[in-house]
Order: structure tokens, then sequence, then C-alpha cells
């Protein structure tokens, strides 16, 4: 047995109070992933390398410190 028919034999077992759950759940698995731009990727990239800035403090304190820049 596949894995589709293993999971259309599941959702028949499952309760329809519970189907809104699983539509959802579906719905979003079915969204392919996105694929990050290039400045993400660098990003990501820099901070692996150990490199980037840790903040350490309130939102407000961040949002502060941004408006400073």
């Amino acid at each position: 047995m596949s894995n589709r028919e293993l999971a259309k034999n599941l959702i028949d077992q499952i309760p329809e109070s519970r189907m809104y759950y699983v539509i959802s759940y579906l719905q979003g698995a079915a969204v392919p992933d996105e694929t990050p731009n290039a400045e993400t990727i660098a990003s990501i990239e820099e901070l692996e390398n150990g490199g980037g800035t840790l903040f350490t403090g309130s939102t407000e304190d961040l949002f502060a410190e941004l408006m400073e820049k």
C-alpha cells in the first residue's frame, strides 16, 4: 500500500468533528516550500559562520536601537 493510499484510508477514519484540523494541515502541506531570496541566503550563511549581531533585550529596545541607525 502506498503512502497516498494509507493516508486516504486514515482520513476515512477521522471523525467529522476533527476534519477541519486535517484539512487545515493538508492545505499547508500542499503549498510548495518557498525558496529564500539571495539576501536571506547570505544572511543565513553569515549567521552559520559566526557573523551577525545578537540582540538581547525587549522589543521596544530593539526598535529604539533600529531607529537610531
